[in-house]
């Protein structure tokens, strides 16, 4: 069924016909019309948590001063005008609101129509509240935050019953330097004002929202570049002027390489760092000078030797590297948190006709295998080895696993991860 077209044409029907899908797919007997796939799938991971889908559940609301607080410190305040621009006019006559979430789903914005504001207001749509899908169920903001993508939801696609008036298409917003989520926009109103279009319009301003804080991000490259341009032209060893998240403003006696993995806190000091080996870190005003202090670049140090790899938070993926000289930790794409999870599982190593296999059912797609691992050496750098590909011997190795099997990379379509998922104990 074509939701969107459905809705546009004759609203009522679209209402009607989606109420039975949930109430009957909800109740176990078998549905007519199959739900869309994202709403499937979301009501799946509600069932299994245990969200009463008859229940309104209202989380507490945070206070005034820690919703000023999170604006404070949220990036998406540098995109508001751009927000506002691109959705609040228009949102505003065709009586919709315009909620900006952070990565938690807190509400931390919220204009538009004034009536659709105070009809929100019922619903529990209100500042500083929590609509994470875990929370209200199925909705604009907690799940386009699940699924990492824009979606839709229409009427009785909504988990929560109370919610079936609306209608609401979040799209998120994610952070150029690091890929981590930094929130959801989302456009809400009653089911009868909505358009097919409305999604695509709200993810075109969500990704020049991004496109943005990228430009923000270069810029804050060019200064650091001409912060660092002294110190660097004095240095005879390898080095690098880098900023907080480790992306390269500038570099001298070694190839230029775009990012450089840098520990979770960097701190003064004699660092273990991947792509360098042993070096010292030396605070600049918007980043770090890294300097080499270590020639055997690529080989980790005895001590560096423990490397945990945490599944167990839902999109926020991670691998810790720890031992004598530090630790560090790299935020996981889904893809690298596929590939690591199936070389912890495989400790004799996997080539990369095998991983292909693995990840895609069909082992002539080497080539992807082969360029996502070099992705994946440029921050593991000597903790990994290839042919097979497999980590170090001498690395400790523990996966943390979420409590629930189903949980185990829930998204992930993978048939190697999918044959664990389902025959995990």
């Amino acid at each position: 069924m074509n939701v969107p077209q459905l809705a546009a044409v004759d609203a009522a029907r679209a209402a009607r016909v989606l109420n039975q899908v949930r109430d009957a797919r909800l109740s176990g007997r078998q549905v007519r019309v199959a739900p869309r796939p994202v709403i499937e799938q979301s009501w799946e991971r509600l069932l299994r948590s245990g969200v009463d889908p008859e229940r309104d559940v209202r989380a507490g609301l945070l206070s005034a001063d820690e919703v000023r607080r999170r604006r404070e410190e949220s990036p998406l305040r540098e995109v508001l005008p751009v927000l506002r621009e691109g959705l609040l006019s228009v949102a505003d006559v065709a009586h919709h609101i315009m909620v900006v979430a952070d990565g938690e789903g807190r509400v931390l914005w919220r204009e538009g129509c004034g009536p659709v504001l105070r009809k929100a207001d019922g619903l529990g749509f209100e500042l500083g509240a929590d609509w994470g899908e875990g929370v209200v169920g199925t909705n604009g903001v907690g799940t386009p935050a699940v699924v990492r993508r824009p979606v839709q939801v229409f009427a009785a696609e909504h988990f929560v019953r109370s919610h079936a008036a609306w209608t609401c298409a979040g799209a998120p917003i994610t952070d150029p330097r690091t890929g981590r989520l930094l929130g959801v926009v989302d456009v809400s109103g009653p089911l009868e004002t909505m358009h097919p279009a409305t999604l695509a319009w709200v993810d075109s301003v969500a990704k020049l929202a991004e496109s943005r804080l990228r430009e923000k991000h270069l810029g804050s490259l060019e200064r650091l570049r001409a912060v660092a341009a002294p110190a660097l032209a004095r240095i005879g060893g390898r080095a690098a002027a880098v900023d907080g998240e480790g992306w390269t403003a500038a570099v001298t006696g070694m190839p230029y390489t775009s990012r450089i993995a840098l520990p979770k806190s960097p701190s003064p000091g004699r660092r273990w760092l991947p792509a360098l080996g042993m070096c010292t870190l030396e605070p600049l005003a918007g980043g770090w000078l890294v300097r080499s202090v270590d020639e055997a670049a690529g080989r980790p140090p005895s001590g560096a030797s423990r490397i945990v790899l945490d599944l167990t938070r839902p999109r926020r993926w991670s691998v810790t590297v720890s031992g004598d000289a530090g630790s560090w930790s790299h935020e996981l794409s889904p893809r690298h948190a596929e590939l690591l999870y199936l070389l912890a599982v495989q400790r004799g190593g996997r080539s990369a006709a095998e991983l292909a296999l693995d990840m895609f059912g069909d082992s002539d797609r080497t080539v992807t295998v082969r360029a996502e691992m070099s992705r994946v050496r440029r921050y593991l750098g000597g903790f990994l080895e290839h042919r097979p590909y497999r980590f170090c011997e001498d690395a400790e190795v523990d996966a943390l696993l979420p409590a629930d099997p189903g949980g185990l990379l829930p998204h992930s379509t993978a048939p190697a991860v999918v044959r664990n998922r389902t025959s995990s104990p």
